[in-house]
Formats: C-alpha cells, sequence, structure tokens
C-alpha cells in the first residue's frame, strides 16, 4: 500500500505482525519505551508527513499502560503531519463499561471514545464490540467488525454433524448475536437464562409441572404438537457456580433466603425514597440501575436457577458470546446442556478470549466443556496455549487487513458485513 505506514504497539506485536505480512507491508518504525517514573515515550522513526498511518493496538492485561501508550502514538503521527490516523483496536478496552450500573458512576467506555477523538484519531476499526451502541460514543467514523463468519466456518470445517447443532446463548443480552450465526448457519438455537431462585418456585431439573398444569385434557394434542410447551424448558439449580440436583442441600438456604428478603425490602425502600426525595441522582437515576447489566460482575454464592429454552438432546451445544473472561458462567452454562438437558457435547466459542486468572484452567478442568474456541483479537500467554488440551485460536488477522485494505483505497467495507450472509 502507497502512501501509508502500519505501526504496531506493544500490546499484540504478533497480531500485528501477522496484519502487516496479510498487508505485504513492514511495520512502521517506532520506538516505544518506559522512563524510570513509570511515563511511557513515543518516538516515530521515519517520515509520515501526509500519509494514511494505521496503528494497531488492541486490549491487554496492562490495558491502562497500552490505552495510554495508544493515545501518545496517536498524538505523534498527528505531530508528525499524518494525513489520517485510524486506530485498529482488534478488543476495544472498557467496552463493558458502557453504560451507567450505579448512581455517581462513569460510562468509562464513552470516555475512552473522547480521549481517542481527542488525541487525534479519525477513524476506528474494531471487532464485536460488547454493546454495538458504543458505536455513537465517536463523532468519528466506527467500522464494528464481525467475527461471525470466520466462527461459523470453523464451525462447519472442525464440528462433526454441526448441521444437527444448537447455537446456545447463555444470557439473554446475547440473543442477538447467537440467532444471526444460527441464522447464516441454518440450524436451531436456544436461550439460557440465570436468577436468583425464588422461595416455593417450581421444582427443577425437568420441564416445568406449572406448563403442563395450563392444559386441559381437551387441550392434550395441542400441547404435545407445541415445540416449546414441554421438552424445550429446563431447568436447575445453580450453587456456587455449579449445578447441582433437587436433593442438595444449599447452606444456610433459609438465611440466605431471609437475608435476600431483607436486602429487596430495603432496597424498595431506599428506590421509593429516591423517587419522592429532592436528592439529585446522576442522568435522573433509575431503581434498577445497578442490575440493568447482563453479566454478573461479581461471582454469585448464592443460590440461583438456570433455564433452558431450547432442545439440545443429543445434539451438540454450541455456547456462543462475544468475550470470555470469567468461567462461572460458561461452566454451569455447560453442565446444565449435559447433565440436565441431554447433550452430547459442549464448544465455548466467543471473539474475545480475556481469560482472568485462572478462568481457562477452571474450564480446562470442567469435563462438561469438550472444547473453548476464541479468536487472536486479545494476547493469550504461550503458556496458556500450552498447557491446554481444548482451547483452539483462530486466526482473525485476514479479516483486520482486509478492512484496512478496503478503507485505505476507498472501497466499501460493508461487503465485510454482508459476508455473513453468504456463509
Amino acid at each position: 500500500m502507497r502512501k501509508s505506514k502500519v505501526f504496531v504497539g506493544s500490546s499484540h506485536p504478533e497480531l500485528g505482525k501477522l496484519i502487516c505480512d496479510r498487508l505485504g507491508v513492514r511495520e512502521g518504525k517506532c520506538t516505544l519505551q518506559k522512563f524510570a517514573n513509570g511515563e511511557t515515550s513515543v518516538s516515530i522513526g521515519e517520515s509520515i508527513r501526509d500519509e494514511d498511518c494505521y496503528i494497531v493496538q488492541s486490549g491487554s492485561g496492562r490495558i491502562n499502560d497500552h490505552i495510554m501508550e495508544l493515545l501518545i502514538m496517536i498524538s505523534a503521527c498527528r505531530g508528525g503531519s499524518a494525513n489520517k490516523i485510524t486506530a485498529v483496536i482488534p478488543y476495544f478496552p472498557y467496552s463493558k463499561q458502557s453504560k451507567m450500573k450505579k448512581h455517581r458512576g462513569a460510562i468509562t467506555a464513552r470516555m475512552i471514545a473522547n480521549l481517542l477523538t481527542m488525541a487525534g484519531a479519525d477513524h476506528v476499526i474494531t471487532m464485536d464490540l460488547h454493546a454495538a451502541q458504543m458505536q455513537g460514543f465517536f463523532t468519528k467514523p466506527v467500522d464494528n467488525l464481525y467475527a461471525g463468519p470466520t466462527l461459523a466456518r470453523w464451525i462447519r470445517l472442525n464440528i462433526p454433524e454441526w448441521r444437527e447443532a444448537v447455537v446456545v446463548s447463555k444470557n439473554p443480552g446475547g440473543t442477538k448475536r447467537v440467532t444471526a450465526l444460527a441464522d447464516a448457519l441454518k440450524i436451531n438455537f436456544a436461550m439460557i437464562n440465570t436468577d436468583r431462585r425464588r422461595r416455593n418456585a417450581f421444582p427443577i431439573s425437568r420441564a416445568s409441572p406449572t406448563i403442563l398444569a395450563e392444559f386441559d385434557d381437551d387441550d392434550d394434542n395441542a400441547a404435545k404438537n407445541d415445540p416449546m410447551s414441554l421438552s424445550e424448558i429446563r431447568t436447575a439449580r445453580v450453587v456456587q457456580g455449579h449445578v447441582v440436583d433437587d436433593n442438595y442441600e444449599a447452606p444456610n438456604d433459609e438465611d440466605a433466603d431471609t437475608s435476600h428478603a431483607s436486602q429487596d425490602n430495603e432496597a424498595m425502600y431506599s428506590s421509593v425514597y429516591s423517587l419522592t426525595s429532592n436528592h439529585d441522582h446522576a442522568l435522573g437515576g433509575t431503581i434498577d440501575a445497578t442490575g440493568s447489566d447482563d453479566e454478573d460482575e461479581h461471582e454469585v454464592t448464592e443460590e440461583r436457577m438456570i433455564t433452558l429454552v431450547g432442545d439440545v438432546r443429543d445434539r451438540t451445544a454450541i455456547i456462543i458470546d462475544d468475550m470470555i473472561d470469567r468461567p462461572g458462567s460458561y461452566i454451569a452454562a455447560a453442565e446444565h446442556c449435559r447433565m440436565n438437558c441431554g447433550a452430547k457435547k459442549v464448544y465455548v466459542i466467543a471473539t474475545h478470549g480475556v481469560f482472568v486468572e485462572g478462568c481457562l484452567e477452571d474450564m480446562e478442568n470442567s469435563w462438561c466443556i469438550d472444547h473453548i474456541v476464541v479468536t487472536n483479537t486479545f494476547p493469550i500467554p504461550s503458556e496458556h496455549r500450552t498447557r491446554s488440551n481444548k482451547l483452539t485460536i483462530i486466526d482473525i488477522s485476514p479479516l483486520l487487513a482486509e478492512c484496512i485494505r478496503r478503507n485505505h483505497y476507498g472501497e466499501s467495507i460493508s461487503q465485510l458485513f454482508d459476508h455473513m450472509m453468504n456463509i
């Protein structure tokens, strides 16, 4: 590519090299170093006047340092009179903080978008944002690429009897992503929901008798013919992150229920007080601001109920999400699919393999998970790759390189999104 330079940050040099190899260009000369006091220093080692600059810097374990490094690299390119500066961020940092979760909280993802714009970025290329609405945080163009076509291709080539498999969303928030992949592959999908188990809830680990009671004798045939009425709704108990049977006695179950009831009452009264008082709250305030996220921010120790809507019996279950950071929800979903719903195998597939400390080991030790598949948008240490027998990493650099090439030559990017329809 003429009149262009590709600079690679220190967060994911392996992915940056793969992108440059795909483009047939060499990495731009750039010196990255830290002073003794921890400050980051960036020096561009060649002329970039009136050239298009692409800076590859993904999220990583040292996320704050690498964000600062990216901002300084953008500023250095702007100071070097670059024609256009594009930040290539395969895994967008702080993407889970894209909305107000608590009063006096911060929408950190919007702040990162503002910092990139103020530093001088003219364009952003990223992949599978945690919330697609984050594109509205930017005043510059954003290309949010989808890893769906690449993941679908891997499924077709590597999963036996994939036409009989079922794509599963582990929470309601990921249903849109799952249905898009299921439609592209023309296979069935299912959904899992996990919430706190209420006192006197209906029996679990089987089709709900509450549903059965809704049908009279005259409607037996109609109930049997309804694919969603009986066998496709399965529930189970989850205690300390694992599925247990009906006879398992959770420790201090009554105390926990009493504690939760008192907490619920206290939250209700405080919410009513907040609505009737004259105190100001951030963005006006909402009662359920703390519980609006589709992901649990902390490990849940109380008993919960997990429900699968769909049929995975004697089939392969493919659990899909945008990232794998904590193991708890994936292990519980896999155990429910295998132990209570009769799935033959369980594949866990995601775009970003963040894998916080101990996450990959816990998933590796779970007998209910047969395979873990992620792309290389997030740097995974080499020791984790060698120790894991279930982990597969898909190279996503061809998609990013093609997006950079099309962007440089002014070609349409929409074909990269429409490719999902042609799988």
